[in-house]
């Protein structure tokens, strides 16, 4: 007979990972590890002061100098990272280093904030919860800040800055008065408001699973917990980084980043250690229903084996009758007496009887 192992399905977020680059290949290979999400490249420019907002779809980056050479700040978003000689002219035009570009298309890149002499460089990763299958879902987000634009670039063309657009579009002033550096925090403000929610959404699963636990003792429980415990872990893996590398952003000096607002920054950086502190203790709590689960589990079987050692306990003294006078000895007074047979009986289930109200008195039964 063949055994039969069960499956475990590999998560979409830890899927198709693929290295950036063959051993051997110099630093700044231009390699693309993802997956093709969008035929072709999106290029959206939004130019803004205090004044004014002006958006436009952009063909060829080219056609962003007029704004970029204007006093005005300038967002570009790019979307889909897959057409490598169409980034390599956008990269070309701002001069982005080539440490910069191969790590925009290593869309498994760890989250990390790096300083360059004209550019400071984001790698974060956009989380969601996906509301049908409660799968994790991750896209790498690259952010390039400059002294009068950024740049940020994702895999698709999911909404994720939406929030920012409508501060943008509805004239709020903090944001249309700062420069790019304040734009650059604002981006990635909205990213860890997403983690926000994310953990939200574990919150509401640990809880689920803590209530089936105690009403229903599924065989799936263990399944469950095993996924819930790898997207704690993935999700942590994903803000440590993060947030590192903004502590030592935020003890260092830096030219593109204002000191007036690097409070913004700091808050970030807050966001992040509640939420890490929340992974931990989401953590812990799932270590906690493991336990909790194996210990019902021991608990049921351990009333199933006392259930069966009574049964087994009761039928001793009748087996000891039953097998004393089922010997075939040629003199056995008892067999010939008149009231030999009920006699037993009544020894039998007077010992039977006897038993169970004594297994009733120990709260055994």
């Amino acid at each position: 007979m063949k055994n039969i192992k069960r499956v475990i399905p590999r998560p979409s977020f830890l899927s198709n990972r693929r290295s950036s680059k063959k051993p051997g290949q110099a630093p700044g290979t231009l390699h693309f590890t993802g997956e093709k999400k969008l035929e072709s490249v999106v290029m959206n420019l939004y130019d803004y002061d205090s004044e004014q907002l002006a958006e436009h779809d952009l063909s060829e980056i080219d056609d962003s100098k007029p704004y970029l050479d204007s006093p005005s700040k300038t967002w570009i978003n790019i979307c889909g990272l897959h057409d490598i000689e169409k980034l390599k002219e956008i990269w070309g035009y701002f001069e982005l280093h080539p440490l910069i570009q191969e790590d925009i298309l290593n869309t498994h890149q760890r989250p990390k904030v790096e300083e360059y002499t004209d550019h400071m460089f984001f790698v974060l990763r956009m989380m969601t919860i996906d509301e049908g299958t409660g799968e994790l879902k991750v896209e790498q987000v690259s952010i390039v800040l400059s002294n009068n634009s950024v740049l940020s670039f994702q895999e698709d063309e999911y909404p994720i800055y939406e929030p920012v657009l409508h501060r943008l579009r509805s004239g709020a002033p903090r944001l249309r008065k700062n420069g790019p550096d304040y734009l650059a925090y604002a981006l990635i403000d909205t990213i860890v408001d997403h983690y926000l929610k994310v953990m939200e959404k574990l919150g509401d699963e640990i809880e689920e699973l803590e209530n089936e636990i105690l009403e229903k003792h599924h065989d799936s429980i263990p399944e469950k917990i095993h996924a819930l415990r790898r997207k704690l872990i993935y999700f942590r893996r994903t803000v440590w980084p993060l947030r590192d590398s903004l502590n030592s952003l935020l003890r260092e000096e830096s030219h593109l980043i204002h000191e007036e607002n690097k409070i913004f920054y700091r808050d970030v950086y807050d966001h992040l250690v509640q939420i890490i502190d929340g992974i931990e203790n989401y953590r812990d709590m799932a270590m906690g229903m493991m336990d909790m689960y194996m210990s019902q589990v021991s608990n049921k079987m351990n009333e199933v084996m006392k259930v069966l050692t009574i049964i087994a306990t009761i039928f001793i003294p009748l087996t000891f009758i039953a097998g004393i006078y089922g010997m075939n000895f040629e003199y056995m007074p008892e067999l010939s007496w008149q009231w030999a047979y009920p006699t037993v009986w009544g020894i039998m289930i007077g010992a039977t009887i006897g038993m169970i109200f004594y297994f009733r008195k120990k709260d055994w039964l």
